[in-house]
């Protein structure tokens, strides 16, 4: 009766201590002598020493911080950048099975992906696109990393560093466009005033004595400064009938 005893109290020893727990945001992978058996649900389960193991796998959505990569652009351009990566396990059991660290092949991957892509496309592209090249990485990334049981939920470029002389030469090429953009917008202003001028000198044309009013109206706003010399242009034969005139008065 003691022997049956003492054996009761060995087992119930046993299967206290096989006792494991499972988180909520966590799944067991349960192994029966080397071979996998199933998935361990949140909550207590019974895994018996010797013969059984298990590991425990996160599934709440991670964040992995791609580091800086040296790459260089479709059109020969060095730069650095990097990015983040966010992912999460959807099947417990291959991120187990089918790859022995999982966050750590994300990563390498991520990597590598990056700079594949930057090398397919051109500075201003990478610099003007940003979105579409992050969401063209996440399916890249999440299409391999499918096998593994890894959701990959979004991909970020974070930050672009280009070397000192590109970024001069950026400078100058923005400083040109700018230059550009204010002589089409001069040029624009020049035909729209002429074309303003045309119509109003068609107007004063049509009118007898318009001219006359707009010049003293011009008059008196020059008057109104006293530094302003007004120098009238009279032709020629205007001074040789005012000549004849006072010779006849002589």
């Amino acid at each position: 009766m003691s022997l049956i005893i003492v054996l009761l109290i060995i087992i119930a020893f046993i299967l206290i201590c096989s006792i494991r727990q499972i988180e909520e945001y966590q799944r067991g992978i349960l192994f029966t002598i080397g071979k996998f058996s199933r998935v361990l649900n949140p909550g207590w389960h019974i895994v018996l020493p010797i013969i059984q193991s298990y590991k425990k796998v996160d599934i709440r959505t991670k964040v992995v911080d791609v580091p800086e990569q040296e790459a260089i652009t479709k059109d020969n351009v060095s730069i650095r950048i990097n990015a983040v990566l966010y992912y999460k396990v959807f099947d417990s059991s291959k991120a187990v099975i089918a790859v022995e660290n999982y966050n750590y092949a994300v990563s390498q991957l991520a990597q590598t992906t990056m700079r594949n892509i930057v090398g397919t496309v051109t500075l201003d592209e990478l610099l003007s696109e940003r979105e579409k090249i992050s969401t063209e990485m996440c399916k890249i990334v999440d299409l391999e990393t499918d096998p593994w049981g890894i959701k990959v939920e979004n991909v970020e470029l974070k930050d672009i560093a280009l070397p000192e002389e590109m970024k001069r030469v950026l400078a100058k090429v923005a400083e040109a466009e700018r230059e550009k953009a204010a002589v089409i917008t001069k040029a624009a202003g020049e035909v729209e005033a002429s074309q303003n001028l045309a119509k109003a000198a068609e107007t004063m044309g049509r009118t007898p004595g318009t001219l006359h009013l707009r010049t003293l109206a011009t008059l008196n706003d020059l008057s109104s400064d006293q530094s302003n010399t007004v120098i009238f242009a009279l032709p020629i034969e205007v001074l040789e009938a005012l000549k004849g005139i006072a010779n006849k008065n002589k």
